[in-house]
């Protein structure tokens, strides 16, 4: 065998355009505001079933264990939110951030040089492709 046909993964980098930064920053506020639903009508709920469990002392410790877990789980999904909306609002116009990642077949010989074949970029800008790289 002389030649073989492989998949290699090819990086997608997206160019930082005032239109991109907006839509992200946008993307991050309106999942900051679902993640602040989410854990409100948990607070309630989790509330409630404290409330239920009140008479039952055998239960209450590990209800209010899993409530922490429960509380701890969401408030680190918001703060890594608020991280990457602190992120997309220091972007620059002009920087290339990654954006996904996607495949392409490649013919391999001996003697190719892989590492040259895994390093192909496409980069975008506004979602249309600009540039090939390898």
């Amino acid at each position: 065998m002389d030649k073989m046909f492989i998949r290699v993964p090819v990086t997608v980098k997206a160019k930082v355009t005032e239109d991109l930064k907006l839509k992200l920053i946008d993307d991050l506020k309106n999942t900051m505001k679902q993640i602040d639903l989410d854990i409100e009508q948990f607070e309630f709920q989790a509330k409630k079933a404290l409330q239920q469990a009140a008479n039952d002392l055998s239960v209450l410790p590990a209800l209010r264990e899993q409530i922490d877990i429960e509380r701890n789980k969401r408030l680190a999904a918001k703060n890594e939110a608020q991280d990457k909306l602190k992120r997309a609002e220091a972007l620059e116009i002009g920087a290339e951030i990654g954006h996904g990642t996607l495949g392409r077949t490649v013919e391999v010989t001996i003697g190719s040089d892989i590492e040259a074949l895994m390093g192909a970029e496409i980069l975008t800008e506004d979602g249309k492709v600009i540039a090939f790289r390898e």
